[in-house]
């Protein structure tokens, strides 16, 4: 029982993250609970493929920082996205929001594959065809089929 209880409270000091610091939360819960929600939607500007509560990067702790301070302000979570976007462009978050700019960002190759299949089309259309043989060139070709090569 001991050894299981070991094993449990050592499991629970690894889950403990650097975004966990009992110096850096905020003093009111609910306040720490919004700021938390937030985390896992920003961006580590640094790891990239990491959410800011995932990261142990130093400016994933100011981005914690910053989130917690907007937080404590009083911003609500659209604000506090708002002020990253603003600050470091919409790149810091891990889910963009869909407008006309992204959209033509994630339609553009499908356009361009679209437009050389339509170029490609075009093309093998608009190829003349060979014009018939004259008789001396269906003689010629006569005279090359009836002989084997030596």
């Amino acid at each position: 029982m001991r050894l299981r209880a070991a094993f449990a409270a050592l499991a629970a000091v690894f889950c403990i993250g650097a975004a966990s610091d009992p110096a850096e939360r905020l003093p009111d819960p609910a306040q720490e609970a919004r700021a938390r929600a937030i985390f896992p939607q920003v961006r580590c500007m640094v790891c990239q493929n990491e959410s800011i509560d995932d990261s142990d990067a130093e400016l994933a702790h100011d981005l914690r920082r910053t989130v917690r301070d907007q937080v404590a302000a009083g911003a609500s979570e659209a604000q506090v996205k708002a002020y990253l976007t603003d600050r470091y462009g919409e790149f810091v978050l891990l889910k963009p929001a869909f407008n006309w700019g992204n959209a033509a960002l994630w339609s553009a190759p499908f356009l361009a594959a679209l437009g050389g299949l339509l170029l490609l089309r075009a093309r093998l259309r608009a190829t003349p065809p060979s014009p018939p043989l004259t008789e001396a060139e269906r003689e010629r070709l006569a005279a090359l089929s009836q002989d084997p090569p030596a």
